[in-house]
Order: structure tokens, then C-alpha cells, then sequence
């Protein structure tokens, strides 16, 4: 093996990352000193580093707006078809590095720091991560935004500045317990304030049926400000926007009605508004009917649609009457995601703003409302859907309620007119669900609000058709739609694996990076000893440097010959850790019956976060912490096996442990997962899947042959079969001894020898009550890692594996995925000629 680079020659050499020309690195440096001295106000004597990176991001970010400002002029010159990809969700992680990828500044930024006795690494991890979401959906449209801005799409993200995100996750005794995520205490370089485009939001309030039109009156009203974040589109001189609200109460705030003097608690009542954006609520696949989720949901959706009218009627080539009521136009000009149900009041409020406000007849208003939106639905589990009591919309948003009240109605008149006679179908599919309490089912209202629904993968896009929204697409087969999600391949390959990224375009060029397709040229060296060996090397050198951090940070020591078996993600009963769990006993116990035998050593690390009120997952964390206690420290099993539970899985740690992983664990049960991207991530990074065919793992044993994956356990149809049979778990319990061994330990205390009764809700879920079928895929799962052992002990029949998964994968950009959302639902085509640099004259 070559010895590693010295840091010099590291850097000299001529890499993705950009070769740093001198001129940058002196402007680099001059910059740096200038806001370390002019921004931060400090000099090298009492600087901190942290001081040391916010004179970095501020130096990075002055490179991005100049280019910013002209994309914006661009946009209002060229007058495209905008692109509104609204979410509650974006789980964006760290910026300064991303921007310094997507700028090609790497190199310069890297050799100035060097220069000035810094280190560019340390500085990089002392940033907060923007943890604006709760997994899978939030860090999708994290993905997309890069993608609309490397594709050069006129594209704004629109979503909440929550003063606090996702909790740190702490583990205290084996237990999770939440703290705060203060994460703009320092402040954040990134965002621009905006209180120039502040907007009214109301609430509460009565409707008025007056001669004149519909108004809505009396109503409570909280300020919502913008903060903008720059979205660099890779090396293209695109810079998009990300706008943020944020809740302000008006200065006149309970001083109007209720003035009794009392001016003091008046103004400390002011948080009562403010609260709408304090905090993120960290369920990820749940539905929690909270008012003040509500209040967040008609937040966004109120302040970006008045923003979204404003930029229309203001636009150059806008309608050319005097007071621009022409709304005819509205679709070809505005596209509006819905990233799931949460803005999903976005089809009700822009029926308001229509019909209430700018007089637009009913049925135009409505033509123009579906025309407009498109929905993307992320789940079908059915606590996930959205289902508002109508009591609470009737308080807080009553015109909102009347109009879903009426489009309801026309909706059930067309399927009346089309199925006469069938009450059971007018049930079913109507947007009010009736009850003891009634509901707005907010997923109904998207369909029928929205021109294209998809799903987000193939399967589940089959099951969303089949299944979920059977009804509605027997009545409009052409709305439904699928779109395989993507992951950007600029953070999660060139950014988190630059190793790997390098090896590559020494191979196949740099191409790659804006087309991932290109990967596929990696074929040809898939029997190329040299690529082989240098695959392995890199993967080899991740490892080193993760559990040399695992070291640093966790104080834990672990073999870095061992196989990685990954499994990290949200901590959610239908994504199996518990699974995972029993094949962690099941090695185990057969080291310990053998202790003699050659074993193939491996580390299992399963990270993630659960909702805090998820009583089941939080016992889950706490059976993975007791199961590594005991393993670890048993003498007999040394160095073979560790469990080590990462704690605070987060974007900046998944961007550590994903480039370090050998095995990749997506094992939920057929038909759960929607779509699923960490497993694109894995594959992406040269870690092989053991899977079940749910999600996207389907794609991926299709893009690289089913033998190059390991797939296991039921499909779809048989869990569909076993559900009709009846899930039996007693006769798995009683026909496989190693199960039953390793359940008996868990319920016996073997585990929890303080608490022996610690695990029995687990044990009792898994035995009498378990949704999710774990032992009827146990024996399978065990089978099946026994394939990985044996492939692991040929490290050469392994790479190349790695090499043909890394060569699939071109198909899951988030770049392709979003050319086909602007081809198919929002009917536009990325722009064929680039924005010039700020250097340049303007054409």
C-alpha cells in the first residue's frame, strides 16, 4: 500500500476540488483578514476559531452575491416559469463547504487557510448544522434545491425559520434525552434578513357575506419575515434562493382591544405570535393534530402565496392591464410543489386570494388552482396522513373551512354524476371524513387541488394508485404520476468522498458531477486491478478516519478491519432496527457457543433519532445501547463483534459515516418505506445493500442486477398474503431455536441485568402485536448475512461488487429526478445557456 500523501503534496495535487490559482489564494487571504478585522472586529491575538470561521463563511459567501444578484436580474429579465417548492421541511446541514464545492473555490479557500496556520477541517466542523428537518423528506428538498439551481431552473424553496430544529440527541444511561438545538445562538453567516418583503398572516377572525364579496374579518394578525439563504448551483454562476419566514407580532400587538393599562404584559404577549416559528416538530411519519402545527402550516403557505402573487404581478412581461387582474396566465408563469400535505392549505388559500380578493370567477379560480399545483405524497402509512378536526379549522381559518366545504361538494357532484347510487364511494372519497369528531382529510384535498400527484419511487407510486388513492385514480388515471427520488451528488460524493470522487475522475473525467449517468463508463474497469486496488484503498482510508473520530468524539475503539454494517436513519418501528437487533444476538450467541471458530469480525452501527413522544422507539434506542454494553465488554467475543449505537445522527454525521460503511442496511418491510435515499447514499459511496425489496431498493437491484444486492425476505405480495392468513409471531417464536433464544434474552433481563423487566413492552409488541412482521423475514435476514460473511472474506469478488453498485447508481440523482418533475408536472426545460459570471458585462 503507497504511504499517504503528506499534506503538502495533497495539495498540489490536481483534483476535483479545483486547482487553486495563486491570484485566489491571496484574495482568499486578504478577504479573511478584512472581515476577521472590519465584520468580526477581532484581531489574531483574541480570535477564537470560531471567529476563524465565521471570517471564512463571510469571505466565501461575498463570492456568491455577485452572482446571486444577477441570477435574480436574470430571472426578472428572462421572465420564466417560477418554480415554488413549498415544504415545512429543509434539512439542509452545513453550508460553507457545499458552497466552496459548488463555487470551485475548494483548493484556493484550503491553501489560504494553510497559509494563515489554520486548518480548513477544523474550522468546517465548527459550523451548526441547519437541522430544518426530521429526515427523509426535509433532506429531500435540501437535494432539490441544489439540483433546480445546478439545472439553472428559476426555482425558489419556501419553507419556516425555525428559531430551534431538530433536537441534539444525547444518550444518557443507554436513554435518549432531548436537548434544544439552539442552533443560530452564534448567528448564521448564510441568511440575508429581509424586512423590506414583510407580509400580514391572519387568523381566527369571523366571514362576512357582504354585497360586494366574501370577507374575512376580526382577524389576529402575525407579521411574517423573510430571511434569504444563497443555493449555488454547481460551477454554473446560478444562484437560487431559499426564503425562510419568520413570525413577528406587529408593534400595535394587544395594545388595540385589550389595552387596561397593562402595557408590560402586553408586550410580553408578543411571544404568543413569535411562537408560530420557534420550534420544528420533530415527528418524522406521524401525525400530531397540534393547533400550533396548524398555525405553522397556514404560516408558510399565507406569506410565500402573497410573495408568489406579488413576483406576478410585478414581473416585466406580466398582463399588460392597469391594475394586472389577468390571472389567465397564472399557471404557464407559477408552479407550486407540495412537498406531502403540509402546505396542503395552499389550494384553499389561493382559492381565498382569487375568489375573495381579486374577483376571479369560481370556476376560472378553481381551473387555475389545479393547473398551478402539484402534490407529492411521501407516505402510506396511516398515522402519517393529515386529518385536521373541522372544529379547529372552523376557529382558526373559517373562510378556509367554507371553501373546502364547497369545493368538497362540487368534487362529490362529478363522482355522484359518474357512480350513481354508490354512497360507499362518495364516503370514501370525499375531503370531509364523517365521525364522532369530523375531519379534513388533507391528502384528498391535494389530489383534487393538484394537476399530478406522484409517488416517490416506483412501488410506491404502484401502492399510492392501487391502494391509497385507489378511487381517485380510477376517476383521473392521467394526474398519477411517479418520480424516483434522487440524492445530489455534489454533497453526498464529491463532498463527503472526495477520495473516492478523485479515483473516479481519473477513470471517467469529471463529467460526472452534473450527470451521474456517466458513472456507467466505470464498467469497463470493474476487472482493472489497479481501479480495484485504489477503490479499496479509499474505502480503507474512510474507515480509518471514522473510527479515528469515533475515538476522538465517543471514546470508543473499534476494529477498522471489521466489516461497517450501517443501519442509520429515523428510529421507527417499520424501519426494523429491532431486526438488525436480533441478528446483533444472533452473532452473538453463535461466537459464544464457538468461541474457537473463525468469525468475519463486525462493527454494527445503527444511529437515528426518535420522537420524543414515541414511547416504542425510544425503548428500541435503549435495547440497541444494552445489547452493545453487554457485547462489548464480553472477553470471549474481543474484538469480532462491537455495537455501537451513533448517537445524534444528524447531515454532518451521515456526510462521515456513509463514505466509511461496508454494509448498508434498508430492511423494512415491503411496502413501508416510501422510497427511502439513504440507500442511494450507500450506494453511491461503494457500500453493498442488504435490503428488502421496498422503496427504491427495488430500482437499485434493477440498475445493478438482484445478484449484486442482498435482497431478502417477503415481497410486497407475500406480506399482502400473510396479512389475509394472519401474522402468527408464536410460530416463528416456537420453529426457530436461535430466534427464540435471542427473545428469551431480551425478555429474561440477560440484557437489562438491573431492570430485568426493562424490555417487555418490546418483547410483547414483537410477540402479540407487531404491525411490521420482524420474525417472519428473521430467518431470511440471518440466511442472507451469512452471504455477506462469505463475500466479505474475498476482498477482491467484494470491490468488485462495490465497483458494479457505484457504476448502477447514476439513475438516483437528484438531478434526473428533477428534470423529470420540470419535463412532466411543471412543463418547463432547463435553460440550454448559462448565466455569465459577475466578472463579465451582462449580454
Amino acid at each position: 500500500m503507497a504511504a499517504p500523501l503528506s499534506d503538502g503534496e495533497r495539495r498540489k495535487q490536481i483534483s476535483v476540488r479545483g486547482i487553486a490559482g495563486l491570484g485566489d489564494v491571496a484574495e482568499v487571504r486578504k478577504s479573511f483578514n478584512r472581515h476577521l478585522h472590519f465584520t468580526l472586529v477581532k484581531d489574531r491575538n483574541v480570535a477564537t476559531p470560531r471567529d476563524y470561521y465565521f471570517a471564512l463563511a463571510h469571505t466565501v459567501r461575498d463570492h456568491l452575491v455577485g452572482r446571486w444578484i444577477r441570477t435574480q436580474q436574470h430571472y426578472y429579465e428572462r421572465d420564466p416559469k417560477r418554480i415554488y417548492y413549498l415544504s415545512l421541511e429543509f434539512y439542509m446541514g452545513r453550508t460553507l463547504q457545499n458552497t466552496m464545492v459548488n463555487l470551485g473555490l475548494q483548493n484556493a479557500c484550503d491553501e489560504a487557510i494553510y497559509q494563515l496556520g489554520l486548518d480548513l477541517e477544523e474550522l468546517e466542523e465548527i459550523e451548526e448544522d441547519a437541522g430544518l428537518g426530521n429526515g427523509g423528506l426535509g433532506r429531500l428538498a435540501a437535494c432539490f434545491l441544489d439540483s433546480m439551481a445546478t439545472l439553472g431552473l428559476a426555482a425558489y424553496g419556501y419553507g419556516i425559520r425555525y428559531e430551534f430544529g431538530i433536537f441534539n440527541q444525547k444518550i444518557v444511561d443507554g436513554w435518549q434525552v432531548e436537548e434544544a438545538d439552539d442552533w443560530l445562538r452564534y448567528g448564521n453567516p448564510w441568511e440575508k434578513a429581509r424586512p423590506e418583503y414583510m407580509l400580514p398572516v391572519h387568523f381566527y377572525g369571523r366571514v362576512d357575506h357582504t354585497p360586494e364579496g366574501v370577507k374575512w374579518i376580526d382577524t389576529q394578525v402575525v407579521l411574517a419575515m423573510p430571511y434569504d439563504t444563497p443555493v449555488p448551483g454547481y460551477k454554473n454562476n446560478t444562484v437560487n434562493t431559499m426564503r425562510l419566514w419568520s413570525a413577528k407580532a406587529p408593534n400595535d400587538f394587544n395594545l388595540q382591544e385589550f389595552n387596561v393599562g397593562d402595557y408590560i404584559e402586553a408586550v410580553l404577549d408578543r411571544n404568543l405570535a413569535e411562537n408560530i416559528s420557534r420550534v420544528l416538530y420533530p415527528n418524522d411519519n406521524f401525525f400530531e393534530g397540534k393547533e400550533l402545527r396548524l398555525k405553522q402550516e397556514y404560516f408558510v403557505v399565507a406569506a410565500t402565496l402573497q410573495d408568489i402573487i406579488r413576483r406576478f404581478k410585478s414581473s416585466k412581461f406580466g398582463c399588460r392591464d392597469p391594475v394586472r387582474t389577468c390571472f389567465e396566465t397564472f399557471p404557464d408563469k407559477v408552479a407550486i410543489q407540495l412537498n406531502d400535505t403540509h402546505p396542503a392549505l395552499s389550494i384553499p388559500e389561493l382559492m381565498r386570494i382569487l375568489v375573495d380578493v381579486e374577483k376571479v370567477d369560481w370556476d376560472k379560480a378553481w381551473e387555475i388552482t389545479k393547473r398551478t399545483c402539484a402534490y407529492t405524497n411521501h407516505t402510506v402509512l396511516p398515522e402519517a396522513l393529515e386529518r385536521w378536526p373541522v372544529s379547529m379549522f372552523e376557529k382558526l381559518l373559517p373562510r378556509h373551512l367554507e371553501i373546502i366545504y364547497a369545493l368538497n361538494q362540487m368534487h362529490l357532484d362529478r363522482v355522484a354524476a359518474l357512480y350513481p347510487g354508490d354512497t360507499d364511494r362518495l364516503r370514501r372519497m370525499s375531503v370531509i371524513e364523517e365521525g364522532d369528531c369530523k375531519r379534513i382529510n388533507m391528502a384528498h384535498l391535494c389530489v383534487i387541488g393538484s394537476h399530478a400527484v406522484n409517488g416517490v419511487a416506483r412501488i410506491h407510486s404502484d401502492i399510492v394508485k392501487n391502494s391509497v388513492f385507489k378511487d381517485f385514480c380510477e376517476l383521473e388515471p392521467e394526474k398519477f404520476q411517479n418520480k424516483t427520488n434522487g440524492i445530489t451528488p455534489r454533497r453526498w460524493l464529491l463532498l463527503c468522498n472526495p477520495g473516492l470522487a478523485d479515483v473516479i475522475a481519473e477513470k471517467i473525467g469529471e463529467g460526472f458531477i452534473t450527470d451521474l449517468s456517466q458513472l456507467k463508463k466505470l464498467l469497463d474497469f470493474i476487472n482493472n486491478e489497479a481501479f480495484i486496488r485504489d477503490v479499496a484503498k479509499v474505502k480503507q482510508e474512510n474507515k480509518l478516519k471514522f473510527a479515528a473520530y469515533l475515538e476522538e468524539q465517543y471514546k470508543v475503539k473499534i476494529n477498522p478491519s471489521s466489516m461497517f454494517d450501517v443501519q442509520v436513519k429515523r428510529i421507527h418501528e417499520y424501519k426494523r432496527q429491532l431486526l438488525n437487533c436480533l441478528h446483533a444476538i444472533t452473532l452473538y450467541n453463535r461466537i459464544r457457543s464457538d468461541p474457537s471458530k473463525s468469525f468475519v469480525p463486525r462493527t454494527i452501527m445503527i444511529g437515528g433519532k426518535a420522537a420524543p413522544g414515541y414511547h416504542m422507539a425510544k425503548m428500541i434506542i435503549k435495547l440497541i445501547t444494552s445489547i452493545g454494553e453487554v457485547i462489548n465488554n464480553d472477553p470471549y467475543v474481543g474484538d469480532r463483534l462491537k455495537v455501537i449505537f451513533l448517537e445524534n445522527y444528524r447531515v454532518s454525521l451521515a456526510e462521515k459515516v456513509i463514505p466509511a460503511a461496508d454494509l448498508s442496511q434498508q430492511i423494512s418491510t415491503a411496502g413501508t418505506e416510501a422510497s427511502g435515499t439513504g440507500n442511494m447514499k450507500f450506494m453511491v459511496n461503494g457500500a453493498l445493500t442488504i435490503g428488502t425489496m421496498d422503496g427504491a431498493n427495488v430500482e437499485m437491484a434493477e440498475e445493478a442486477g438482484e445478484e449484486n444486492l442482498f435482497i431478502f425476505g417477503m415481497r410486497v405480495e407475500d406480506v399482502e398474503a400473510l396479512d389475509r392468513q394472519g401474522y402468527n409471531a408464536q410460530e416463528y417464536y416456537e420453529r426457530l431455536p436461535e430466534l427464540r433464544q435471542a427473545i428469551d434474552q431480551i425478555s429474561s433481563g440477560f440484557f437489562s441485568p438491573r431492570d430485568p423487566g426493562c424490555f417487555r413492552d418490546v418483547v410483547n409488541m414483537l410477540m402479540y402485536h407487531d404491525r411490521f412482521k420482524v420474525f417472519a423475514d428473521y430467518e431470511a435476514y440471518i440466511k442472507c448475512q451469512g452471504q455477506v460473511d462469505q463475500l466479505f472474506m474475498d476482498p477482491r469478488e467484494w470491490t468488485k461488487k462495490v465497483i458494479r453498485n457505484i457504476a448502477c447508481s447514476g439513475k438516483f440523482s437528484s438531478d434526473r429526478t428533477i428534470m423529470e418533475y420540470a419535463r412532466e408536472i411543471w412543463g418547463v426545460e432547463p435553460p440550454a445557456t448559462k448565466i455569465p459570471p459577475p466578472n463579465l458585462p451582462r449580454d
